[in-house]
């Protein structure tokens, strides 16, 4: 389960630091029970992310099954992806 709070919290630490490894690094120790993934947010089509912002948007992943996928349940959630927008 994952928290409006947490992906609050987690879009706040982008803002601040901005995106890059180094920032997927901090996410995982800020919140260690959230696996990261990092990726661009073209990668990704035909999703609806869970919170999006300017540069980047976030997404919820449920992996309670063998095979991970993206969710919009917090409930569920055991993950987040980071994608990162690239400006056109």
């Amino acid at each position: 389960m994952i928290s409006i709070e947490q992906l609050q919290a987690v879009s706040a630490t982008i803002a601040e630091l901005g995106l890059d490894d180094a920032t997927v690094s901090t996410l995982r120790q800020q919140f260690q029970g959230i696996h990261f993934t990092y990726c661009m947010d073209d990668d990704l089509p035909n999703n609806t992310p869970v919170l999006a912002e300017a540069s980047f948007n976030l997404y919820l992943v449920d992996g309670r099954e063998h095979c991970l996928c993206l969710t919009q349940d917090l409930d569920v959630a055991t993950g987040i992806v980071v994608a990162e927008i690239i400006p056109e």
